[in-house]
């Protein structure tokens, strides 16, 4: 009973790993073989993962850095559309052409209108564009509505004015039209 006892309290002898290696391979040449084949397939999809995110970490820093290229120039083309805005606002703004009128102001109004088209042609060449709203049914991601006006003449949700444009940067909006949306007139409504 002693023996057994003595057995019991013992710690079991430890083998060392190349000794356990051996051992298994002894013992079990099968089993080793599989346990093997297991980790090599645990560290192929370690190695597949690893190498599928890397390819998603390069491709979002692709897109990243394309992106901050592409509209790193935002709030510069915010101040630039504005001033192509007030440029536009003034050549509005002057007298309409009559047969009668100075040369002076003929040539004041074509010079005007010639800055502003280069001036446009200028950002469109950088990515800036402008697009006229006119006509166009609203969407509330490229026009501000800044009032409603009951017409008969076009269908309700339809842009009947544009105070300004709807200018992008490289697709992107930049700044919406800031519109008047035509409704259905009072008597279409009870009907």
């Amino acid at each position: 009973m002693n023996d057994s006892k003595d057995d019991l309290t013992d710690p079991a002898p430890t083998i060392d790993g190349a000794a356990e290696e051996t051992a298994l391979r002894e013992t079990a040449p099968d089993e080793a073989t599989k346990k093997l084949e297991a980790e090599l397939q645990e560290m192929k999809d370690r190695w597949l993962r690893s190498e599928a995110e890397m390819a998603n970490l390069r491709a979002r820093t692709k897109r990243e850095v394309e992106d901050a290229r592409l509209y790193a120039v935002q709030k510069f083309a915010k101040d630039v559309v504005e001033a192509a805005e007030n440029l536009k606002r003034g050549i509005d703004n002057l007298p309409k052409k009559v047969e009668s009128e100075p040369d002076i102001v003929t040539k004041l109004r074509d010079g005007f209108e010639g800055i502003e088209r280069s001036f446009v042609s200028l950002l469109e060449r950088n990515g800036i564009t402008k697009a006229d709203p006119t006509g166009a049914t609203f969407d509330a991601n490229f026009h501000q509505a800044m009032a409603e006006q009951e017409t008969a003449e076009h269908p309700p949700g339809t842009i009947i004015q544009a105070w300004s444009q709807t200018w992008l940067l490289n697709g992107r909006l930049l700044r919406p039209a800031m519109v008047v949306v035509g409704k259905a007139p009072a008597e279409q409504k009870r009907d």
